[in-house]
């Protein structure tokens, strides 16, 4: 017992209490001296028995602290030999000096008593930290082990049964999809009622036992449109499978003229149930922007993207441009004014199709304005020519002059992308609540969410051809000079490689239009007309060109050497024209100091996939990204993005 608690009952108070009776016995003295007397041999007797029974009180006391420590230390130790804990001590050589019973069974040995903890344990090898917790697996159980490291202690704790269930908790969170077929209207027109009727059925039974076979609920909402449920489990299933039921339905309609595709948005990873139908809607959209023929899981934060190995299906109306050209018209009328920018560095496609949005601008009677950063060797040609036309080169301004005339009430038209960071200006977009986007490529993850209107079209050849449907629309009195139609028809050609490549029935109509409005051909060829120093560069780059995976061509350029951004897509063109070449790429330095990459396939190869995987993006057929590093580290890097899709999926259809 505590020595406070001794003096609180074996204190001064007794002693005062004796010394009270005394001055009382001693005042009793004068007055009866017998009675004192008595009283004071009373006192003697009851202050012997008191002292008696203090010694009595202490030496009982010591033995019950002292039994009880031993009944303490012997639980303790009982305690330590059956806690379901490890715990380890080792010295400062690493050797285990003592453990309790739960480790040598966790290790299915008796002892471990002198065995090198290293040894046992070598996870611990590259752990500097004092203090740490880290997972083991030891048989077919995993542990959580704790290490202190100044006291040289460890401790075991089995998590085998927590982390079994948090592995069922997570393989049973729900997954919602959607399944849309890409092109029913396109691929059975034409189709009489039966033979319509045979390969919807075809087409629905294989998707049907696809949904059986990998434990999918399957709903159909609509005649081209499915609800599908599983859990997480069964969605790691599909993505090992690379969602095989893209190819089995591709592969049951090819003898069709245009066989039919599917596409299918999937979320997972909320607790909300109405967030997660938002997020596969968003996939689903995202899938579709694309140009569908693929699969767009997003998993939290993780968005997946599978197929997309054939190329969007040209959609054969012209309703929806249509409706764009009058939503665009509206658009421009409520504004004050229209900044028109396209992507940074820009090229043909980007400049015709900003001309082409400022010819709209100007019959509505408003103010427009094209946004350049700076003139590079692409388009040099093109903006000489409009630098000789005060008519058309007074609308050409600079970031800075945009920033100071842009409100509210602006209308912000980005063409010939989709992501904020690669525009002229991002900060314009912040500065107006009007946006309009109309783009060619396949939509990526980035994307300028809050924009009021969207005209995205992977199917089509190019930015340039998609304004011109929309300008046919806009206006019937509508008139072109002859600058403008020629600048839209070069971005057409340059995209199009002169109409060899992504070339659709609506990009002749385009051309043909632009034609009527007096585009000049023979003005495309001198724009788009390369010198000699140019010609011979590429051939230097070519020279370096190696074949990899027996169809790949890659050219890799000496390190410090410059070479423009459309020079490294030339030669990645060229390269794409030698025999049994399925798709090229081009490596080289830029004059920004970024590494340019350059992708191209001839379509059984999906170059846009690969470029995404090294932060770019683009088309299925052309595709590109910077790279910020050394040209080292950019070859190394695609050539291990090459080798792990040719060990998921291979690399050519």
């Amino acid at each position: 017992m505590p020595k406070f608690l001794l003096k609180r009952w074996h204190g001064l108070h007794i002693v005062w209490i004796f010394a009270l009776i005394l001055i009382l016995i001693f005042i009793l003295l004068m007055y009866q001296w017998v009675i004192s007397v008595i009283a004071l041999f009373l006192c003697g007797i009851l202050a012997y028995f008191t002292l008696k029974a203090e010694q009595a009180f202490r030496k009982e006391l010591n033995h019950y602290v002292a039994t009880l420590s031993h009944r303490i230390k012997r639980a303790g130790t009982d305690v330590i030999h059956e806690l379901p804990l490890g715990i380890l001590l080792y010295n400062e050589e690493k050797v285990i000096e003592w453990h309790n019973p739960f480790v040598a069974k966790m290790l299915s040995k008796e002892s471990l008593i002198g065995e090198q903890l290293l040894e046992l344990f070598p996870s611990l090898k590259s752990r500097k930290e004092k203090d740490l917790k880290l997972e083991i697996a030891i048989g077919k159980n995993l542990y959580m082990v704790q290490l202190k490291q100044d006291e040289r202690l460890l401790y075991f704790t089995d998590i085998t049964a927590f982390k079994q269930l948090s592995i069922r908790y997570e393989e049973g969170k729900l997954a919602i999809g959607i399944v849309t077929m890409d092109n029913l209207d396109e691929a059975t027109q034409g189709m009489d009622d039966q033979t319509r009727s045979i390969m919807m059925a075809r087409v629905t039974g294989e998707i049907t036992e696809w949904a059986l076979k990998n434990n999918v609920y399957l709903r159909r909402t609509a005649s081209d449109r499915y609800l599908i449920l599983m859990d997480q489990k069964g969605l790691k299933a599909l993505e090992q499978s690379r969602f095989e039921i893209l190819d089995e339905v591709r592969d049951l309609t090819i003898e069709h003229k245009l066989p039919l595709t599917l596409s299918i948005g999937i979320a997972s990873g909320s607790d909300s149930l109405t967030e997660l139908g938002q997020l596969a809607q968003t996939s689903l959209d995202m899938a579709l922007g694309r140009g569908g023929d693929q699969v767009a899981v997003k998993i939290g934060e993780r968005l997946s993207f599978y197929g997309g190995r054939s190329n969007a299906v040209e959609k054969r109306t012209r309703v929806r441009a249509r409706v764009i050209s009058h939503a665009l018209r509206d658009l421009i009328k409520e504004c004050d004014k229209v900044i028109i920018m396209g992507h940074r560095y820009p090229d043909m496609d980007a400049i015709g199709a900003a001309i082409g949005v400022l010819k709209a601008v100007h019959v509505s009677n408003k103010e427009g304005y094209i946004v350049l950063e700076g003139v590079n060797p692409s388009i040099q040609k093109l903006m000489d020519t409009i630098s000789e036309d005060e008519k058309l080169n007074r609308w050409f301004i600079t970031p800075e002059q945009a920033m100071q005339i842009t409100n509210q009430r602006t209308l912000a038209v980005v063409v010939d992308t989709h992501k904020a960071s690669m525009v002229a200006e991002p900060k314009l977009l912040q500065l107006t609540q009007r946006k309009f986007i109309v783009d060619h490529h396949r939509r990526g993850e980035e994307f300028i969410q809050d924009a009021t209107l969207v005209y995205m079209e992977p199917y089509a050849s190019s930015t340039c051809e998609l304004v011109t449907e929309l300008l046919q629309y806009f206006n019937d009195r509508l008139t072109m000079g002859v600058l403008e139609a020629t600048a839209l028809l070069a971005g057409i050609v340059v995209d199009t490689k002169s109409f060899s490549l992504a070339t659709g029935a609506r990009t002749f109509e385009a051309a043909s239009f632009l034609r009527r409005n007096g585009a000049d051909s023979s003005l495309v060829q001198r724009l788009l007309k390369e010198d000699l120093n140019a010609f011979i560069q590429k051939s230097e780059v070519i020279k370096n060109a190696v074949v990899i995976y027996d169809h790949i061509a890659l050219a890799v350029t000496e390190p410090n050497r410059k070479y423009s951004q459309l020079l490294i897509a030339q030669v990645a063109d060229t390269l794409l024209t030698m025999t049994g070449i399925m798709a090229s790429f081009v490596i080289s330095e830029r004059p920004d100091g970024l590494i340019g990459i350059s992708a191209r396939s001839l379509g059984q190869m999906n170059a846009q996939v690969v470029m995404e995987r090294m932060g770019g993006g683009g088309h299925l057929t052309n595709a590109a990204t910077q790279f910020e590093g050394t040209i080292s580290e950019a070859t190394q890097r695609l050539k291990q993005i090459l080798s792990e899709m040719h060990a998921e999926e291979g690399l050519f259809e």
